[in-house]
């Protein structure tokens, strides 16, 4: 099976201009996002809508492709880019251009998925520790997923999911396993083509949640599991995180 790596880069952003450009510990994010990639991927590809994106890359030695401006999503501008590459692809790893610190395992985790022919999504998912309290688990910008006994994903919501009925809300991650979802994707690619040409619909309107949209469409998504800590860069407080912490997040590996 055949698999490439994407990663959607674009230089505006209301939270944080220029973001793959901003520089952890001396290079480029999307480049240390391009390299942690290619240890796991034989070809992995900058797909940007920007001409200072596009010479960071090659400057560095990677590749890349110009994408329309016009895309609203990530899924958009991977879709666009399959098709401008030249080579047949199985799947299509979507990699976010702000996870720098992510590990090859998980990777690898996303391609494991698909020796199973009826996925045709994959993406990855994290248990809370079951010391979360509600704050904690609650928290909207954290997505939740339940998932059933084969590990397909039924349902992704900011709510906590499922309620339990008779804890305490502070006790509920030690008696139940809560899911946080982490936005790396995998696709079938012609997976990818048909979920481009859908429109919204009302689950994926009412959270917010782009993959909503696919399961009300009757699409699979399969699930892995990852106990790395995500530590994705947003905002410019966030990068200064990651250069205090480098080390320690860089290093970090799946239990």
């Amino acid at each position: 099976m055949n698999f490439i790596g994407i990663i959607p880069a674009r230089y505006a952003s209301s939270r944080f201009p220029g973001k793959p450009l901003a520089l952890i510990c001396g290079k480029p994010m999307i480049q240390w996002v391009y390299e942690q990639s290619r240890k796991e991927l034989e070809r992995v590809v900058v797909a940007t809508d920007d001409e200072r994106i596009f010479d960071c890359v090659t400057r560095f030695g990677g590749e890349a492709v110009m994408t329309s401006s016009n895309h609203t999503t990530g899924t958009e501008r991977i879709a666009e880019a399959v098709k401008l590459l030249p080579g047949c692809y199985d799947v299509v790893i979507n990699i976010q251009g702000d996870e720098p610190f992510i590990q090859p395992e998980q990777i690898n985790a996303l391609k494991q998925c698909f020796t199973h022919q009826d996925v045709d999504i994959a993406t990855l998912i994290r248990p809370f520790p079951p010391t979360t309290n509600y704050e904690q688990l609650s928290q909207p910008n954290t997505p939740k997923v339940t998932v059933n006994q084969q590990g397909r994903a039924l349902l992704f919501s900011r709510s906590v999911i499922p309620f339990l009925r008779d804890k305490a809300k502070d006790s509920w991650a030690q008696y139940n396993i809560y899911y946080a979802h982490i936005g790396i994707y995998a696709y079938r690619t012609n997976v990818l083509q048909e979920i481009t040409k859908l429109g919204r619909t009302p689950l994926e309107i009412a959270e917010s949640l782009e993959q909503l949209r696919w399961l009300e469409n009757g699409y699979t998504i399969q699930t892995a599991i990852t106990y790395s800590v995500s530590h994705g860069i947003d905002t410019p407080d966030d990068l200064a995180d990651a250069n205090s912490h480098f080390d320690e997040w860089f290093h970090q590996k799946m239990m």
